[in-house]
């Protein structure tokens, strides 16, 4: 399988909603590595290395986020995987 590299953009109400730590525990159970940060602007970026089928159940999941959360849209790039983390966290 080939490792991809999607970085989402998450646009709604997603910070103050434990959407960060909530991204983390699934990235985490799918195997995925990287990291999710809130944004100045009030979005969150979720940067994710896996596979494609790892990383549409992610982005599927964005979609709706933990329960207090408002997801708008999430826009998805998609790039070539560096293989620069070693787990998935929180980037502050």
């Amino acid at each position: 399988m080939t490792v991809q590299r999607w970085k989402l953009i998450v646009t709604g109400r997603v910070q103050g909603v434990y959407y960060r730590a909530s991204a983390v525990a699934q990235a985490n159970d799918l195997g995925l590595h990287g990291y999710a940060r809130n944004l100045p602007d009030g979005c969150v970026e979720i940067i994710a290395e896996g596979t494609e089928e790892q990383l549409d159940k992610l982005a599927a999941w964005c979609r709706e986020g933990p329960p207090a959360a408002r997801v708008h849209s999430v826009n998805v790039d998609k790039q070539d995987a560096t293989g620069e983390f070693s787990e998935f966290g929180i980037l502050r």
